[in-house]
């Protein structure tokens, strides 16, 4: 690597590369390829950067570095204590003089792998782990901050918060803040990486001990992404059960995706302060914004006028309730006008309904049987659908979430009577089959997955001015008049009405359109094959087989 007087163009990646320049071989090396590969990024990308110098040998190392950082690293490529999402520039800013990319990184999973056993001593591993997620936080908030505030922080939360059972070992917390003291924060992607490993861990552990389950990432995603493609303008936004803000955190990306720029009024509520607490981290290390949390109920009913400190509704509402509890001593609190069926995921989407906006939109993650059980639980599918507040039901495959492989829909809700269309109808969407396997126990869904789904609902949501013309897509999704549901006792069960859809094609030409989509998924199926074959021809190489 060479230092350049040159004068060149202002600094795209990071500030401290600036006239640094490298040539291919060392952006090979650097970036862990082979020569080839670089060749061929400048080949296929345009956007890939430019010699500089008028010598076509040489490169910004900063340029370089920041065309990098958008592109990870595939899974079978990674190399040995490389996590998943590590990019080919994490890899790059590793291979500098005095680069720390991932030191992060490794340290935390030192600290909440290993080394945790002997750091929390008779503490319990569900707080060892949280108060582990709120040093890495107070770490990238401010790496100069010191051991001294770290304390502070600490001895102030435990004892207004109560929310460590038992205290460090001698040594331990010294140990911590020594380790996280010596270790640059890195990018700012390095130190979401971090913080998002202990957050997961944490969250394993606390639903272990009975807490709530993290949503799914792939599950976010799709909630959130529909949301802001229909909703970009959504100013008051509001998770009830806010767990540790994934959800708002997902909302927030989808939004920064779609371009807005707004200053949008962030909210929600959780039962226990360790959540909030997380979540208020979770959204300053990723957004670098705070937002309005409060302590509330596990379900409305149970405090249904305690909303004081937020607007009287919503733009959008999106959250991921506690399923399956039954309020037996609760008194039916005024927004259960479409029915008194009693198990929390009623409760839920009841009050969903009544905050929102004329033009509001919720999303709500509801067990597979909400939409399917009768007695109360008909009543209430019977009252929302016949007011026009259920727009699309879209169910998912099971297994996404951790430690359970339960099934889950989302319900995409509207205000009551906002609908403005002549011949009201609901969206299914069969999701159930996509997805793949991450581990033993464990699916997910991909990114073409979390499009195909999102992109039902936005292709068929009506727009501004008016009507719709997107009945569904054969064996996927369909849109069903109202008076059809009501044919099936108001069952909401997207299997129930996506799998007739299709069976037999209507006419000639929808056989040809279904066959030309069957051919270029044939077309992308060989072509993933192909790639991976050709990646299985390198690893053999490597080892020289």
């Amino acid at each position: 690597m060479t230092g350049s007087g040159a004068s060149a163009p202002a600094t795209n990646g990071d500030p401290a590369l600036a006239g640094t320049l490298v040539s291919r071989p060392e952006i090979a090396r650097l970036a862990g390829v082979k020569r080839p590969a670089v060749t061929n990024w400048e080949r296929r990308y345009p956007e890939y950067p430019a010699p500089v110098g008028g010598d076509p040998e040489l490169f910004r190392a900063d340029e370089v570095l920041a065309w990098l950082s958008t592109r990870t690293i595939p899974a079978n490529a990674l190399l040995s204590g490389e996590p998943v999402g590590t990019t080919y520039g994490d890899r790059f800013r590793a291979g500098l003089p005095g680069g720390t990319a991932g030191g992060l990184l490794r340290a935390v999973e030192r600290l909440a792998g290993p080394e945790a056993d002997r750091l929390r001593g008779g503490m319990s591993l569900d707080d060892y782990l949280f108060w582990l997620l709120f040093f890495v936080d107070e770490h990238i908030k401010d790496p100069a901050g010191g051991m001294a505030e770290q304390l502070r922080q600490y001895a102030v939360l435990g004892s207004d918060h109560d929310v460590a059972k038992k205290e460090f070992p001698p040594g331990a917390l010294t140990e911590l803040f020594e380790t996280l003291g010596r270790t640059p924060v890195g990018s700012e992607q390095e130190a979401r990486t971090a913080f998002d490993h202990v957050l997961v861990r944490w969250r394993a552990e606390h639903a272990r001990e009975g807490g709530a389950f993290l949503t799914p990432p792939s599950v976010s995603r799709v909630m959130a992404g529909a949301l802001a493609a229909v909703r970009p303008g959504a100013v008051h936004v509001h998770d009830p059960y806010v767990r540790v803000g994934e959800l708002l955190v997902a909302y927030l990306d989808a939004i920064a995706a779609h371009g807005g720029g707004e200053r949008r009024l962030i909210g929600g509520r959780a039962p226990r302060v360790q959540e909030l607490l997380a979540a208020s981290c979770n959204l300053r290390v990723h957004h670098g914004r705070g937002a309005l949390l409060v302590e509330g109920p596990v379900t409305p009913a149970l405090d249904p006028g305690g909303l004081a400190d937020f607007p009287e509704t919503f733009d959008v509402l999106l959250t991921n309730p506690p399923f399956g509890r039954f309020l037996e001593d609760v008194a039916p609190p005024p927004y259960w006008t479409y029915g008194t069926a009693r198990r929390t995921e009623f409760d839920w989407l009841q009050y969903a309904v009544s905050r929102l906006a004329a033009d509001g939109r919720a999303a709500v993650l509801m067990p597979a049987g909400a939409a399917f059980n009768t007695g109360a639980a008909e009543t209430v599918r019977r009252g929302l659908v016949e007011v026009g507040a259920v727009e699309c039901v879209i169910a998912l495959p099971a297994g996404l979430f951790t430690l359970t492989a339960i099934s889950t829909h989302i319900w995409f809700l509207r205000a009551p009577g906002s609908g403005g269309h002549p011949d009201p109808e609901v969206l299914f969407v069969a999701g159930e089959h996509f997805g793949h396997q991450v581990s033993r126990t464990q699916r997910a869904l991909s990114d073409d997955d979390i499009g195909r789904l999102v992109g039902e609902y936005v292709s068929w949501s009506p727009a501004p001015e008016g009507g719709r013309s997107f009945t569904g897509t054969p064996g996927l999704s369909r849109a069903v008049p109202v008076k059809d549901i009501v044919e099936y006792g108001y069952s909401l069960d997207p299997r129930r009405y996506v799998r007739s859809f299709g069976r037999v094609p209507a006419d000639a030409a929808e056989t040809r359109d279904r066959l030309a989509r069957l051919s270029e998924e044939i077309e992308i199926l060989h072509a993933r094959a192909e790639a991976s074959d050709a990646e299985a021809v390198r690893w053999l190489r490597r080892y020289g087989l």
